[in-house]
């Protein structure tokens, strides 16, 4: 028995400032028709899908920012995406910049399902970044200012026939991520992302932005047996060229499918969930071969070497 699920990377071009929200989802919707062409069931797109990355401009009174953020989702502009991927029985994955009713500001991620019931929101945990103005910076990377840490954590959720997992770009970077949803029995992660090809605090890493990326999702997915599909919004956008190579990774750790341009771009693969246990149940086995009281002897031990 095989569950098959046919997943869409949707990446997104540049959005400049002066781009409306309208506009954008204009461009989101057209890449939703595409996925449907190409009988895709679930769509994902990028971290910060429907502005600008905002965070690289710092401002003294953060209130004035406030147009940038969601305060409800769907939004009247935003309904038609939604509408269109319900129309059309494909569910999708978005990111974008959320403020709650208490003030609070997060980057999130909501998943839709093909019927478009929201299966749940996700909000990043590892803001990367600063929190004060770097004015020698050539732009600002100030997430830190603009986003609370999620204390939420990472979830799993049943859709799509299957489990299904979410983190947002530098997620991605740390292995903790992957593992505590490889622990709940994940079997695909959704990852949109914006990540700039010049690395202010050490530059010697702009030449493996690309290579780095690919470091960590294919690690990711092959020590814990789960497909991982990683979204960019990407290109020159506001002067600053942002990574691209969207691309959707399987449970062993390979490409299935990589984007090509640094504009609007669907690339697709069909996911046979089941392939996962090839390695949940074999070499990932964690129930079998995972180790948790040696961590915890390690963890203490070097408490104790550092105190």
């Amino acid at each position: 028995m095989t569950r098959l699920l046919h997943v869409g990377a949707a990446q997104l071009g540049p959005i400049q400032q002066s781009d409306d929200r309208a506009s954008v989802v204009i461009r989101l919707i057209e890449l939703l028709r595409q996925a449907k062409a190409a009988k895709c069931e679930l769509v994902v797109f990028p971290e910060l899908a429907l502005t600008t990355f905002f965070p690289r401009w710092f401002v003294d009174d953060i209130a004035t920012t406030d147009h940038w953020y969601e305060t409800e989702m769907p939004s009247a502009v935003t309904l038609p995406l939604f509408l269109e991927a319900k129309r059309l029985e494909i569910g999708f994955c978005l990111g974008y910049a959320e403020l709650t009713p208490q003030g609070e500001r997060f980057n999130t991620q909501i998943l839709v399902e093909r019927d478009g019931s929201v299966v749940a929101k996700y909000r990043k945990v590892h803001i990367p970044g600063h929190e004060t103005n770097e004015p020698d910076r050539p732009f600002q990377h100030a997430e830190r200012y603009y986003f609370t840490p999620s204390a939420e954590g990472f979830g799993v959720w049943k859709a799509f026939g299957g489990r299904m997992g979410m983190m947002i770009c530098n997620d991605r970077r740390w292995p903790e991520s992957y593992r505590v949803m490889g622990l709940q029995g994940v079997e695909m992660i959704l990852c949109g992302y914006n990540t700039p090809m010049h690395y202010v605090p050490d530059p010697t890493q702009d030449v493996l932005q690309g290579f780095h990326n690919a470091l960590v999702m294919q690690s990711g997915a092959y020590q814990n047996g789960t497909f991982v599909v990683g979204v960019a919004k990407g290109g020159v956008e506001e002067g600053v060229l942002g990574l691209c190579d969207s691309s959707i990774i399987a449970p062993s750790g390979e490409i299935l499918a990589k984007t090509v341009t640094t504009g609007d771009e669907l690339v697709s693969a069909v996911c046979d969930l089941d392939w996962c246990k090839q390695y949940k149940e074999t070499l990932f086995d964690f129930d079998k071969y995972r180790r948790p009281e040696v961590y915890g002897r390690i963890t203490a031990q070097r408490g104790a070497v550092l105190d």
